[in-house]
Order: C-alpha cells, then structure tokens, then sequence
C-alpha cells in the first residue's frame, strides 16, 4: 500500500514539474516576421558593416541586451542561428507590431517582460547590426 502511494506521489510531481529546457518550441527559422523586410540577401561577411553595426549596438542596444548573457533581453550570440534574417531585422525595425502579431516576439515578451524600445532604426542600420551579430555567430 505504502508502495502505491509513493508510485502515484512521482508520477502526480513528475506531471507537474516544468518542461525540460530542449523542449521549448523555437519559431521556425524560416519565419520572416512582420514589418517592411521581407528578403535580405545574404553573402561573405561585410567587416566594415560589420563595424558600423558593432557602433550601432553599443550605441542603441546595449543598455538592454547583451552579446553572451540574458539581460533585460536575450543574449545575442546565436540569434542568426535562431531566426532568419528578415526576422532580426523586422524585429529591430518594428518591434511594437512584432511582439504584437509575431508569436515568437509575442513569446519572447512573455518571457522577459519587457517590451523592446523602438530606437527609430532604419533597414541599412538593422542590416548593419545583422551583420555584426553575424560576426559574432561565426560567419565569413
């Protein structure tokens, strides 16, 4: 009898424990978001874009993200392997509409709380930013 209540004790806190971490469902990569970008074609690294977007994030986005840790918002190292490239940069341009209508955007803001800050980016800016979290993803 003890026996069977334990066994049914696991299984009920087993039930309710939290997924694991791997499970969480990721948006396709293939995904494009919503806003004005809708192909970016994509070659070898551009360093000197690379640099401007290197400014342009030390500049607009550090004060709530960081490249290799979670901090107001999502770390970006690995965001290229993510999400597509349209994506990143619909969501730098229009993040409002994004966290609005986007269900990754809209799951990103249920997980960090706090609603990303429209810092008026054009697509050459999101481009350049693109490629410098490319540059920390690895490309060349």
């Amino acid at each position: 009898m003890k026996r069977a209540v334990l066994v049914i004790a696991v299984l009920a806190l087993a039930a309710c424990s939290k997924p694991a971490e791997d499970a969480k469902k990721e948006e396709p990569a293939s995904s494009k978001g919503i806003g004005p970008v809708q192909s970016v074609t994509i070659g070898a690294l551009d360093a000197a874009m690379a640099a401007k977007g290197e400014k342009l994030f030390n500049d607009k986005c550090s004060a709530c993200h960081k490249i290799d840790e979670r901090y107001v918002g999502p770390a970006m190292k690995g965001v290229t392997t993510r999400r597509s490239p349209e994506w990143v940069m619909n969501m730098i341009i229009n993040p409002v509409e994004m966290t609005q209508k986007d269900p990754t955007a809209k799951e990103l803001l249920g997980e960090y709380m706090a609603q990303m800050t429209n810092q008026n980016v054009g697509e050459e800016e999101a481009r350049a930013l693109l490629e410098y979290f490319r540059k920390v993803d690895g490309a060349q």
